[in-house]
């Protein structure tokens, strides 16, 4: 079987999987965006279906004040008894927890609190007892490591002390511990080095669950680290056994582009296969490494699809599973119903560089490097303050937005740079009456912004480089969202902006 790599492109980092029968389920981190902890279906490993949320509730999923990349961190799935189990960890509200669900599109319980601190938590149900893991430190050294206890599943009490059972080989870090038995043996696999140009996977073996642990002679076994290659910083694996007897690994990697390498669609999902060597331990993928393009033994004719979102006229009840919204949104500030075939948003005092709250804010991940994000909005402001449009957003202080404003007592069109405490309005001109076409086309290296009031008589505005929108800029642990936004800067807007339609379009490669 042929396959292209990252199986599951843009921001969705931190991939844990699990296989009940013939069906596989993948989860991964959300950060500060609602809903909570996208999942995946799959039934051949290498084409992925989201459907669904976990954390789709406001009492599941508490995101006020969260920071930049605060929120939800690296959630692990297991299955055990007819349930689905997820457990995370929410860094701006509570800590780690869990939440269990008989069918994986939910819904999915209020969260069972955890009383162990760190992150990356995981799960292994073995003999009739349920083992906890996550980061810690070594209570006599203060170093890092992995922290266990048994807990009991129904009410998350924990039922006993939590040890420090592995620090790893030396590695920056030690986190996304993952616990498995096979073979009669007890298997930690974690990531080291943080996750950046020096992430890596790790793995130890031994007769008990507490250890000791005895590391693999070959550690790393996964790592691009020091390689002129395509896929950077693999890391935070995760393991599963298909029904053919052959074994998985997913991970998060990043495609850095330009030098020095930047990248900005955020942390990726990644698949390789591997084999069992004769003295017991994992040899992954090609040599520990992953290629955007593998082949496979297993899973014959199977034809991979990744979907993407396309267009969206908005005729459903509901948004579809591609939108997020940046923290909790108000109910105030949008609506499907009160413009037909709309969404339309009501621009609360927060701006896109408010930090910590929740402005009025639509997005979509964007998952290629090359492609169109096109939307049609009808806004007639009447204040200065008031401001709707279409933002390429990775964070408060790094972003681009075309949009329709109220400048000098007429309606304008404006582009916009956000960088960092540098910000500077490029372009800003009046605009005609009636609904008008804002456009974003995407390459590798940078954006280009045009609008129009017909989709063959575009102007362009503006552009703007990706590098500028990366993590090795911007910072975080997330990746850049297409979004539609409003607001009033610094105080409500009285007019609301309506998007009839959006389309995201791939325009070549991925």
């Amino acid at each position: 079987m042929h396959y292209e790599n990252p199986i599951i492109p843009g921001f969705y980092p931190d991939p844990s999987i699990c296989r009940v029968g013939a069906e596989y389920y993948i989860v991964t981190s959300s950060f500060e965006y609602f809903p909570g902890i996208p999942i995946f279906k799959s039934n051949d490993m290498v084409s992925w279906e989201q459907i669904g949320y976990v954390l789709t509730r406001r009492s599941q999923l508490t995101l006020d004040g969260a920071y930049r990349s605060g929120g939800i961190f690296a959630p692990t799935i297991r299955h055990h008894n007819g349930r689905f189990y997820v457990v995370s960890t929410n860094v701006s509200h509570g800590g780690n927890f869990l939440v269990w669900a008989e069918n994986p599109r939910g819904p999915w319980s209020d969260p069972i609190w955890i009383d162990q601190e760190g992150i990356d938590p995981s799960l292994l149900f073995d003999n009739e007892k349920v083992y906890f893991s996550s980061t810690g430190v070594d209570p006599t050294s203060g170093e890092p490591g992995i922290c266990q206890c048994e807990i009991d599943i129904e009410t998350g009490q924990r039922l006993t002390e939590s040890r420090l059972i592995w620090k790893g080989t030396g590695g920056a870090y030690p986190e996304a511990p993952h616990l498995y038995r096979i073979g009669g043996m007890y298997y930690l696999m974690i990531a080291e080095g943080g996750t950046e140009y020096g992430h890596m996977v790790t793995i130890a073996r031994s007769s008990s669950p507490y250890g000791p642990f005895a590391p693999c002679p070959s550690n790393p076994i996964l790592s691009h680290r020091s390689l002129d290659h395509p896929i950077q910083a693999t890391g935070h694996a995760d393991l599963v056994e298909d029904t053919d007897g052959q074994w998985w690994l997913v991970c998060l990697g990043i495609r850095p582009v330009g030098y020095p390498k930047c990248h900005h669609l955020g942390r990726e999902t990644f698949l390789t296969p591997f084999l069992w060597n004769s003295q017991g331990w994992p040899e992954v993928g090609d040599h520990g490494r992953v290629h955007l393009s593998m082949n496979t033994p297993g899973q014959a004719g199977s034809q991979q699809v990744i979907a993407h979102m396309g267009r969206d006229d908005f005729d459903a009840p509901a948004l579809g599973l591609d939108w997020n919204f940046r923290r909790n949104p108000s109910p105030d500030d949008w609506s499907l119903t009160e413009h037909p075939s709309s969404l339309t948003l009501h621009g609360p005092s927060a701006c896109l560089d408010t930090e910590r709250e929740s402005p009025a804010w639509v997005g979509v991940r964007q998952r290629h490097f090359w492609c169109q994000f096109q939307a049609v909005m009808e806004f007639d402001p009447v204040q200065e303050n008031e401001e709707a449009g279409l933002t390429v957003f990775m964070n408060e202080q790094f972003h681009y937005d075309i949009g329709v404003g109220y400048r000098d007592g007429e309606r304008c069109v404006f582009f916009r740079r956000t960088l960092g405490t540098l910000q500077k309005v490029e372009y800003c001109g009046a605009i005609q009456e009636g609904a008008v076409i804002l456009e974003v086309t995407a390459d590798q290296h940078g954006y280009e912004f045009k609008y129009g009031h017909h989709e063959r008589h575009m102007n362009r505005v503006g552009a703007g480089e990706t590098r500028y929108l990366s993590t090795e800029v911007a910072g975080g642990f997330t990746g850049t969202f297409f979004a539609l936004y409003a607001t009033g800067n610094g105080r409500r807007s009285t007019t609301p902006a309506h998007f009839d339609w959006v389309e995201y379009s791939v325009s070549g490669g991925k």
